[in-house]
């Protein structure tokens, strides 16, 4: 059973986006899939953009619209949808496209080397400098050959190297298997911030084996991306700092961990902690009210953001 169900959350303001996220998806040399489109309370509803698509190719689809849950909400909605016919799970945002070898690749991947997780690289614009793909792991992680057509690699320690650095994966290029898919869900809660990562983390550490592919498997569109697309100064900041705090918090206390790793997790909350409180800072430099009621919420949670605010504040003095 080779059968790939792709699930596609979809919030757009731009007519004509995820038409083109579905030709990619009927372009794959991989014949056997279903789609599930689930309409978050998109301004642009779904329905505008199946309209040129035929009888055959709308049967293929299930449209599913549920109240604004964000992304991950979203994507949970889709994964309960997935039938029991089904073999493999696979993401695409609504404003990405696929290349038309991603799911062959992806099914032949974890069929022959007997995974439950795949990633394939993505590509994309100026704006996505933060990304790398998978080839170039082998410069700083060891990594092992399993195949040329198509390029395959493993790496040994996965979850360390994405502690380190998970700017080389990206939902639209990750396709799981049954043992994940059925029981594995997005903490949706976490919707400004790193629910994406933490799903992957769950991912790593419950897959049997999990295969990476250097071919580009997706390329980035130019949609709604509410993560990267929000400034210091927005209202949503500090949420989204926080919550991507206590994703690393989830992710840090829901499995045994190396030293190393440990201090990489450490190294990314700190991080959370000081792009938060420049926020503030900033705030109060345009003579506006720090948010007290959710940086409160911070500190009851992480004492340690208190110590950071005395040692920026104390930085900011002795300048």
């Amino acid at each position: 059973m080779t059968k790939c169900t792709v699930i596609i959350p979809y919030y757009q303001r731009e007519p004509g986006i995820l038409a083109r996220a579905l030709r990619s998806v009927f372009a794959q040399t991989h014949p056997d899939f279903g789609i599930v489109v689930v309409d978050d309370s998109s301004p642009l509803p779904a329905e505008n953009d199946l309209q040129d698509f035929s009888a055959e190719e709308r049967a293929r689809i299930t449209l599913i619209k549920q109240p604004n849950a964000g992304p991950g909400g979203a994507r949970n909605m889709g994964l309960d949808h997935v039938p029991a016919d089904s073999a493999y799970a696979a993401f695409l945002d609504s404003d990405d496209e696929w290349t038309p070898h991603h799911l062959a690749n992806a099914v032949t991947a974890l069929s022959l080397f007997d995974a439950d997780c795949y990633w394939a690289s993505i590509k994309g614009g100026e704006a996505f400098y933060y990304h790398f793909g998978v080839a170039d792991l082998a410069a700083t992680t060891e990594t092992v050959r399993l195949a040329d057509d198509p390029p395959l690699v493993e790496i040994p320690d996965l979850a360390g190297t994405m502690l380190r650095n998970w700017s080389f994966m990206h939902l639209s290029c990750m396709v799981i298997g049954e043992a994940l898919f059925r029981r594995i869900r997005f903490e949706a809660a976490l919707r400004l911030a790193a629910e994406d990562v933490l799903f992957f983390y769950d991912c790593v550490r419950n897959a049997r084996r999990t295969v990476l592919s250097e071919a580009i498997g997706a390329v980035r569109g130019e949609g709604i991306n509410i993560f990267h697309g929000m400034g210091a100064d927005s209202p949503l900041f500090l949420k989204q700092q926080f919550n991507t705090w206590v994703a690393l918090d989830h992710l840090e206390s829901r499995f045994p961990h190396k030293a190393a790793d440990r201090a990489s997790i450490e190294a990314y909350k700190q991080t959370a902690r000081n792009q938060a409180l420049w926020g503030q800072a900033r705030l109060v430099k345009a003579r506006k009210a720090p948010q007290f009621r959710q940086l409160a919420q911070w500190a009851w949670r992480d004492p340690k953001i208190l110590r950071s605010a005395v040692q920026l504040a104390v930085g900011k003095i002795s300048r």
